[in-house]
């Protein structure tokens, strides 16, 4: 029996997230662990965030806010604590196996609270820091209010960044079946994150924002900075970068948004891989659209596409992390990981030319205690777009000194 157009196309969407289920493994996720636990132990490490979201609120304790679309913009202050470092590793996040969880080997939270608007001028000067910087996560599809909360506290430490974090969190059902849905609740949720952006820029208490956004959350963060611009005739000074982790985002929509940002252009850093599944199965339910997640920097007319539009782009595909989607790198990568923060801190625009890429790569990558391992990381990490050929061999040469087991990496990554 043949099936109908619509039938077909049902059908095919559900083999193809089924099929991306079936790679991310089936380890189970956390659900209704957000209760909080009466204290801590020694070293484990504490985030305090703030939690602004379009999500609904739930009844049911530890889940605090459901996959369903709110009434309107929440903000909660969460503090979690996480592991001391000799239970974890960089880039992992160990979810609570029951309730309450253990602080001396899980995440966990120590403490939920709602803020009203007044609050959160208190938290930014209480959390900003004498640099004043703040760092504003966005999360993609099938991602639940907890997973939101306890990887954006493991990207905060990681990073090493003293940046006061706020987490944007949308309505994700947190289900690879729900695609359309959590696509339209990005839609939804866009003048809501406008909104956090506008008020964190407004705060005396912060000069420098960094707006990291991941998969499906990156059209979001684009649709949030695009609508500022339009409406405040340019985006604010204080948002520095704007990174865009495997961003789920159709490259034409991209060009349109870039259009409008004016000269923002030049503060948009993009995390691409090749390997990305998750954006593959994304560009079969698009149409066959290119994700701009997955471009191939291999293409000239793709490099001076970028250095033309003053995007800088950092190819991970000869990145070995995250799950077997490929879809998490910047942040299960200590290489990466650490080094988006070590640019940070270093006052630098990521996308900052001035500071030679290859330098910033010898001393933040090969320079730290990860070693040889973070070298690799930090060899397929190099800019396409925006690092030149003397850079590239100057930073072959750096690598070789530490290790001639590292050639292989090094071709990948430099195309030599």
């Amino acid at each position: 029996m043949m099936l109908g157009p619509h039938r077909q196309t049902a059908w095919f969407i559900h083999i193809l997230l089924a099929t991306m289920l079936a790679l991310a493994g089936c380890a189970a996720r956390p659900y209704a662990t957000l209760l909080p636990v009466s204290g801590t132990v020694p070293g484990a490490h504490i985030v305090n965030m703030l939690v602004a979201t379009t999500r609904q609120p739930s009844p049911v304790p530890g889940v605090v806010f459901n996959g369903e679309r709110g009434p309107g913009l929440s903000v909660e202050n969460i503090i979690v604590s996480i592991p001391p470092d000799d239970v974890r590793q960089p880039g992992t996040v160990i979810y609570p196996k029951d309730n309450p969880g253990d602080p001396a080997s899980e995440f966990v939270t120590l403490g939920i609270k709602p803020v009203p608007p007044e609050g959160a001028v208190a938290w930014y000067r209480q959390v900003a820091g004498p640099k004043k910087r703040v760092l504003i996560f966005v999360h993609g599809f099938n991602s639940t209010y907890e997973e939101a909360v306890f990887r954006f506290a493991q990207i905060s430490y990681d990073t090493g960044v003293n940046a006061a974090p706020i987490l944007f969190t949308w309505p994700s059902r947190g289900s690879v079946f729900d695609y359309l849905y959590d696509r339209e609740s990005a839609n939804y949720s866009r003048n809501s994150l406008e909104t956090i952006l506008a008020q964190v820029a407004a705060s005396p208490h912060v000069e420098d924002i960094t707006l990291m956004a991941h998969s499906m959350g990156s059209w979001l963060a684009m649709e949030a900075v695009r609508q500022l611009s339009i409406r405040q005739g340019g985006l604010p000074d204080k948002l520095h970068n704007i990174v865009l982790a495997a961003p789920d985002l159709d490259i034409d929509v991209f060009r349109q948004q870039l259009d409008e940002l004016g000269p923002a252009k030049d503060r948009i850093t993009i995390f691409t891989s090749q390997d990305d599944r998750a954006l593959l199965v994304s560009r079969r339910l698009a149409g066959g659209v290119q994700r701009l997640g997955s471009v191939d920097l291999t293409r000239p007319q793709m490099q001076a596409f970028f250095a033309r539009r003053g995007v800088a782009v950092v190819d991970l595909s000869g990145v070995q992390a995250g799950d077997s989607l490929n879809h998490t790198k910047f942040a299960e990568s200590p290489a990466v990981v650490q080094a988006i923060g070590q640019r940070l801190i270093a006052g630098n625009k990521i996308t900052d030319s001035r500071l030679s890429l290859a330098e910033a790569i010898g001393a933040t990558a090969v320079g730290t205690a990860q070693g040889v391992g973070s070298v690799i990381g930090a060899a397929a990490a190099v800019p396409a777009a925006v690092v030149n050929r003397d850079s590239r061999l100057r930073l072959r040469d750096q690598l070789e000194d530490a290790g001639r087991s590292l050639t292989g990496s090094l071709q990948t990554a430099t195309g030599q």
